[in-house]
């Protein structure tokens, strides 16, 4: 998983410590399907709808693997960024920064989010949106919220792709992503869609994928939604004192 990684593990730490006694979790994957439908139809789902969602759901063992095997987590953020920058990535940022110029206008002006620090973003987490995943979103979803690691982040998000399923903005056959069910090119989880999506080109749609405005500005209002205050540093170095734990 990519730096979006950091809003799911602050999402986690809010929650409480009994939360994966109360997620339903593991077992038979077909008899968690079935619980996960009752439930979003109890919680106001369409019948039929949920029927079409949930009807062709399929437990991946490749995104356990993927979930399992997070060397990011081994290494300091500063020896992890030098494996992320090279010339030729610095270089397409300031095209695509003089590309979308007036989307980091909107961006700064907006959200308060420094260009170069969404640029950044964007580059860490698809390389300007080259690089997405090809794992099918819902079965990755649905895999991580059959698991018992973290239920209780990934369920939820497995409803989120249901309500957009019902609002017509995710197909559960055919939409890819990360292997930890993140979508377009700055990786937004379907909760995250659904609370600061922005349609930034103004053609009526969010579409997180193939528009790269829509992918910024809805990543920028992400971050502020998850605390980003303009003018304070992005990164602070400091020295922990021996035995400080």
């Amino acid at each position: 998983m990519r730096p979006t990684f950091l809003a799911a593990a602050l999402a986690a730490l809010t929650l409480p410590a009994t939360a994966h006694a109360q997620t339903a979790c593991g077992g038979d994957f077909s008899s968690f399907i079935a619980d996960a439908k009752a439930e979003a139809v109890a919680n106001g789902a369409d019948p039929a709808t949920a029927d079409r969602f949930f009807a062709g759901l399929r437990q991946d063992p490749a995104v356990l693997r993927a979930d399992q095997a997070q060397g990011v987590f081994q290494k300091p953020f500063i020896e992890f960024s030098r494996h992320l920058i090279s010339n030729d990535r610095i270089n397409r940022g300031r095209t695509n920064g003089e590309k979308y110029d007036a989307v980091f206008d909107r961006v700064e002006a907006e959200y308060g989010i420094s260009r170069g620090v969404l640029l950044a973003f964007w580059a860490f987490e698809t390389d300007y949106g080259a690089i997405q995943g090809d794992f099918n979103t819902a079965n990755a979803l649905a895999t991580l919220a059959h698991d018992c690691r973290r239920p209780e982040l990934f369920r939820p998000q497995l409803f989120a792709a249901l309500e957009l399923f019902e609002r017509g903005e995710f197909d559960p056959t055919t939409t890819t992503g990360a292997w930890a069910g993140e979508i377009g090119m700055v990786q937004m989880l379907p909760r995250d869609i659904i609370e600061n999506g922005v349609d930034g080109d103004g053609d009526g749609e969010v579409l997180l994928k193939t528009s790269a405005p829509d992918a910024l500005l809805s990543g920028a209002k992400m971050l502020q939604s998850l605390g980003w205050r303009a003018g304070e540093p992005w990164l602070a170095e400091v020295t922990l004192p021996q035995n400080w734990l």
